[in-house]
């Protein structure tokens, strides 16, 4: 197997939100926000090619919103999604599966853009969209605290289009060397693809560690519907990849893509940093 990093952009978010109760006077120590307390974050997306199989885990925030809801990210930077496959030689045709750790417009916008005529096409004409059915359910009868992180014209289409796949939890792997891992804290059954690289396991963290910055245990994201759930799911996950010696793949991450933790006296702390063609 194969893994790519796939940068799809920045946009920015509040400071305070990322961090939850944790005062600024610590949260910026790490991630420093601008006069406006909003902070940079990456939408870092993984390419894993296995044979002839091309995965591609999560899609980034899209193009296809107004410029009123952009307003609101402030995107920025160089890098897209189209442009970061492209440098890789790959066009989204190749694209056999589009892996889906939850349907935050964030990490699924992209998979959706406008056709020639205004209609909802999908970016990856060949590919299976993986979901689980539990999250399914959750995001497309949204709660009031996280509607606005689903959006319809991200989701429906695919439904539409008919390229929808569930994912049996129970057997909780897509293919041999391609499993998963499910935490319930930041959104309902969202998927942790655990991937053996290399001779190292390459877990793609998405929203349950967004950053090095979130290694702390109280460090938890005020976007969580569940912040208790998720230092549960974080300590187990971190003491684990601590004794294990786990390569976390940071989705979120505006500086680090990939980082080791290590077991301290104050708990699991950061370890080393790297890139992932470092490995």
């Amino acid at each position: 197997m194969q893994l790519f990093t796939v940068n799809t952009g920045f946009f920015k978010l509040d400071g305070g939100a990322m961090f939850g109760v944790v005062p600024k006077s610590l949260w910026s120590r790490t991630n420093p926000s601008d006069e406006n307390n909003l902070c940079s974050w990456a939408m870092r997306s993984l390419l894993a090619v296995d044979g002839n199989r091309v995965v591609l885990i999560d899609n980034g925030i899209g193009d296809k919103q107004d410029a009123k809801f952009f307003s609101h990210y402030y995107l920025h930077g160089d890098d897209s999604l189209a442009g970061s496959l492209k440098n890789l030689g790959v066009h989204p045709t190749d694209v056999t599966d589009m892996f889906l750790t939850h349907l935050h417009f964030d990490h699924c916008g992209g998979g959706i853009k406008y056709g020639s005529h205004g209609q909802y096409e999908l970016t990856f004409p060949r590919a299976t969209y993986w979901s689980n059915q539990d999250h399914w359910h959750w995001a497309t009868q949204p709660n009031p605290r996280e509607k606005a992180s689903f959006l319809e014209e991200n989701i429906i289409p695919m439904q539409d289009h008919g390229v929808v796949k569930f994912i049996d939890l129970d057997q909780k792997s897509l293919f041999e060397g391609f499993d998963i891992l499910t935490a319930d804290g930041h959104t309902d059954k969202q998927m942790l693809p655990k991937i053996q690289y290399k001779g190292h396991t390459v877990v793609f963290m998405a929203d349950l560690l967004p950053s090095v910055g979130h290694i702390p245990l109280p460090y938890v994201m005020g976007y969580d519907t569940r912040p208790l759930i998720t230092m549960r799911e974080k300590q187990a996950f971190l003491e684990e990849a601590a004794r294990e010696k786990y390569v976390l793949f940071l989705e979120h991450d505006p500086v680090n893509e990939c980082c080791t933790v290590k077991m301290t006296e104050k708990g699991v702390r950061l370890d080393q940093t790297f890139r992932l063609d470092e490995l």
